[in-house]
């Protein structure tokens, strides 16, 4: 029986870094970066010292948490940037940027670097900044992007977006979509002279109607 240990103890390895990087995606896209390590390894149901085996650092937990992320980042930029028309390539990478972020506190954390673990995605805001700065060009030369558009507004939108966070968390994906709309229209050169899209559905943030009291 003892040649079925290594095997076993492999398996079991496999499966606590599973639970581990599954307990960091929840933890951290509620609770963002800041939230410690051992809580990962208690919503895991693992001790501290079987996370830090699999993950030494937390910049290595980020990392691995937001891999795929970080892949449908790149690309949304790649698509972006293939788009015929510069508008609309620009307008989804608004839209899809701003979903992502709204799909996790902690990769919006990353990406924006509001912590120094998330150091490793400096390079992905970088591509991203030279893809919206591409598509800004090309957009404004067809008229259609407004010329006082600069990169750092998408980084001003992304702050104004991080608000979305606090918002219940059946509503965030919608609230961000109506978001973008919203910015979108902001960034335009002139008004649409066609038959104004419908914006995304609103986001229900409150009570349809106040709590009644009684005295």
């Amino acid at each position: 029986m003892a040649h079925d240990l290594p095997h076993a103890s492999r398996s079991d390895a496999r499966d606590n870094r599973a639970r581990i990087l599954e307990a960091a995606r929840a933890v951290f896209s509620e609770d963002g970066l800041g939230a410690p390590m051992r809580e990962v390894a208690r919503h895991a149901g693992v001790g501290p010292a079987t996370l830090y085996r699999h993950f030494p650092a937390k910049r290595d937990l980020v990392g691995e948490t937001y891999a795929e992320q970080r892949r449908v980042c790149h690309a949304v930029v790649r698509d972006a940037l293939a788009a015929p028309d510069p508008w609309h390539g620009f307008q989804y990478l608004i839209v899809e940027i701003c979903e992502l972020h709204a799909r996790s506190r902690g990769f919006a954390d990353a990406f924006m670097t509001a912590y120094p673990e998330a150091d490793d995605f400096a390079a992905d805001r970088q591509r991203t900044l030279r893809a919206v700065a591409d598509l800004a060009r090309r957009a404004q030369a067809t008229g259609q992007l407004r010329a006082g558009f600069v990169v750092d507004d998408l980084m001003l939108l992304l702050m104004a977006h991080q608000g979305i966070q606090d918002a219940p968390r059946a509503a965030r994906l919608t609230a961000s979509r109506r978001f973008a709309a919203y910015m979108i229209e902001a960034f335009r050169a002139r008004p649409d002279t066609r038959a104004p899209a419908p914006l995304p559905p609103a986001p229900r943030l409150f009570p349809a109607h106040p709590p009644t009291t009684h005295s």
